[in-house]
């Protein structure tokens, strides 16, 4: 253990004294943060939290007009109306998820509402999503109260046998239910609350940023490794007692140390910029460890494969601009389709950025954490055991 971390202590050492470390370990990644923050965050406005719901009236009467007035106040959904749209349409948008659920409004509505039998409004969704049952919820929520103001005017109308007297007491019975004596709050896993913009692109820039050039960063940690072999360190390593196990893990340990320390670092400045990684610690926490085992693993691997300092350079740069991309560093994935997301979780940053996204952006516990955490352990796994053949090779 001693000789682990003499190597470990030695390789910090080396590192710590190439200029290159700060500028990838904190300068670059604090300016890009700020800069993709900025740039992608807006006027600092709030963004709307409902869930965003088609709407379509094929009905086109009062009533139904009157509903989609209750619908409008909702805090829980938005309507999202075009009247271009067609039921088949709507079906799709919900199927592709660029909307939460569709309600359409069926012809003859308002009339079956005046008889007190009213026709069933269409609901698309998708009864997998945790949301479905909160935006159903809203609706029928929104419904009974246009059916009870009905029945209400209906009553004031008979008990005053004055039938013209229906228009104003329907009008006072909704105005009633736009401030309800008791109101229920719908919650779900997601945050309702409003967020700034700013902070919300903060949340996405500042874990992408750090992962991103975490990986950059290994190209010193690598070129380590390269003028270990080529200054003939190893081979004189290897007469003493010090087996190939302790050196490679002397060298993984110190890529760690160091990986975790700038994530700490950024960390805390995320903190300052108002990104909650603290909302639950714990989970940060892991999802740092295992995201920097992660990296330095891939790092191992990289110093093991390459030859000579330029290749060292290349291959650290190559999967940075490589894994991030598909990683959803650039661009978040929730932005693209079904297939590039798939796709884009062949990278680990994507996992990482999922772990940590779960907690500072979409509000979520503990237990959001740990499909990321387990598939940032398989590509440590893989990474190591890749690693630990080839440094058998060359240092054979």
């Amino acid at each position: 253990m001693i000789r682990i971390f003499d190597i470990t202590l030695k390789d910090l050492m080396q590192i710590l004294r190439d200029k290159k470390t700060f500028l990838f370990l904190l300068i670059m990644p604090i300016a890009f943060t700020l800069l993709f923050g900025l740039a992608f965050g807006g006027s600092g406005k709030t963004a709307d939290p409902r869930f965003p719901v088609g709407y379509l009236n094929q009905d086109g009467t009062t009533l139904s007009a009157d509903l989609k007035s209750l619908l409008v106040n909702s805090t829980v959904i938005r309507l999202i109306e075009d009247t271009q749209r067609s039921p088949a349409d709507l079906d799709k948008l919900v199927a592709d998820e660029k909307l939460a659920a569709a309600v359409i409004i069926p012809s003859g509505y308002s009339q079956s509402v005046l008889k007190g039998t009213p026709l069933k409004v269409n609901f698309i969704a998708d009864p997998s999503q945790a949301s479905t049952t909160s935006i159903q919820g809203e609706v029928l929520i929104a419904s009974n109260r246009l059916l009870s103001a009905v029945r209400t005017a209906g009553i004031v109308a008979k008990v005053s046998n004055n039938p013209a007297s229906f228009d104003s007491a329907l009008s006072r019975a909704l105005a009633a239910w736009q401030n309800p004596p008791i109101q229920v709050a719908v919650t779900s896993g997601i945050s309702t609350k409003p967020q700034n913009q700013n902070i919300m692109s903060m949340a996405h820039s500042s874990p992408a940023m750090m992962l991103q050039f975490a990986i950059a960063s290994l190209l010193t940690s690598a070129a380590v490794l390269v003028n270990e072999r080529k200054n003939r360190s190893l081979q004189r390593l290897l007469t003493t007692a010090t087996s190939r196990l302790q050196i490679l893990l002397g060298h993984y340990f110190a890529m760690f140390t160091l990986t975790f320390l700038q994530f700490v670092l950024l960390i805390g400045f995320g903190q300052i910029l108002k990104v909650d990684y603290l909302r639950v610690p714990l989970a940060t926490l892991v999802v740092a460890v295992v995201s920097a085992l992660c990296i330095a693993a891939l790092g191992l691997l990289i110093g093991v494969l390459a030859k000579s300092e330029e290749q060292a350079i290349l291959f650290s740069l190559i999967p940075m601009f490589v894994l991030s991309g598909l990683g959803g560093a650039w661009v978040p994935l929730e932005f693209t389709g079904a297939a590039f997301q798939a796709i884009g979780h062949v990278s680990p940053v994507a996992w990482a950025m999922d772990g940590f996204k779960n907690i500072v952006a979409r509000g979520l516990g503990f237990s959001s954490v740990l499909l990321p955490v387990a598939a940032l352990g398989g590509y440590t796994l893989l990474f190591f055991i890749l690693a630990a053949w080839r440094f058998q090779r060359v240092s054979e």
